[in-house]
């Protein structure tokens, strides 16, 4: 046997050793990430709110539909390259047009996009809606390079106050992180928050939320949601708004009804005994 041949035969295996060692990978992967979850969110963080799951069931949607048109457009390609490949010299038979394909092209992405567009549209008007009279108002003020949360509350005459402020350290140059500030909030309770800036454009993100709003100065942006997890989350600027903007970091907690109220009373005492 000739070296060539030697060389041809063994190609094909080395081949299929290859796809199987990238099929297996391949499988390993898709196991690890389905063990944590990950592979039904398609890489989107675990949802904490409403707000978050209505946006997350958008995002595995349009996914679905990626999948389905690359299914038949596969699907297609396939069975043009098994069924019409070149068997002779002889030219196919020519076909200028045919009217009934061109309509579906042209009428099926229509029909995708549309629908994308509905539930886009829908899902967006959810997500950005606010209600009257929502349980916590929280005023965030970013500032280069921390956080500042102001709750807010009525009196009696309908005037709305500070109850409680929590207020983060900026951080020196070179100097190590601090602790960083904290924005306590109820679950199951709606939370309207109010974006302010002294300085630059900021944006405020909680991965948890699938969602994060630019802060602007002169303009308040505000958003609103309902936690449905308790917990502590990460959160963080996510405009670069100059050297330190790394480090502007905060963390979203979300307690219990009744420890919101007790965090609330105990702020409201410790503004009392320091006011005397």
């Amino acid at each position: 046997m000739s070296p060539t041949r030697s060389r041809e035969r063994r190609t094909p295996v080395r081949g299929r050793r290859a796809l199987k060692s990238a099929g297996a990978l391949g499988l390993l992967a898709m196991g690890a990430t389905a063990c944590s979850g990950e592979a039904s969110r398609l890489g989107m963080p675990e949802p904490i709110s409403a707000q978050a799951e209505r946006m997350l069931h958008l995002w595995q949607g349009s996914w679905i539909a990626a999948f389905a048109v690359g299914a038949v457009v596969w699907g297609l390609i396939i069975w043009a390259v098994l069924f019409h490949r070149k068997r002779s010299d002889d030219l196919p038979p020519q076909v200028r047009y045919n009217m009934p394909i061109e309509i579906l092209y042209t009428a099926v992405p229509f029909v995708i996009i549309a629908v994308l567009f509905y539930f886009t549209a829908r899902d967006e008007n959810y997500v950005e809606r606010t209600s009257k009279n929502p349980a916590v108002t929280i005023d965030v003020i970013a500032f280069q390079w921390s956080w500042q949360f102001d709750y807010k509350e009525r009196d009696s005459t309908g005037q709305e106050k500070t109850v409680a402020s929590v207020v983060g350290q900026p951080v020196a140059p070179n100097a190590p992180a601090g602790p960083k500030p904290v924005m306590t909030i109820p679950s199951d309770r709606s939370v309207r928050v109010r974006l302010h800036s002294n300085d630059v454009i900021h944006s405020f993100w909680v991965p948890a939320l699938l969602y994060k709003k630019d802060v602007m100065p002169g303009y308040t942006n505000e958003f609103e949601f309902t936690a449905k997890k308790t917990g502590t989350y990460e959160g963080r600027c996510a405009e670069l708004c100059g050297v330190d903007h790394s480090r502007m970091l905060f963390q979203l907690k979300v307690v219990t009804p009744d420890e919101y109220a007790k965090f609330i009373a105990d702020s409201k005492a410790k503004a009392a005994g320091g006011a005397q």
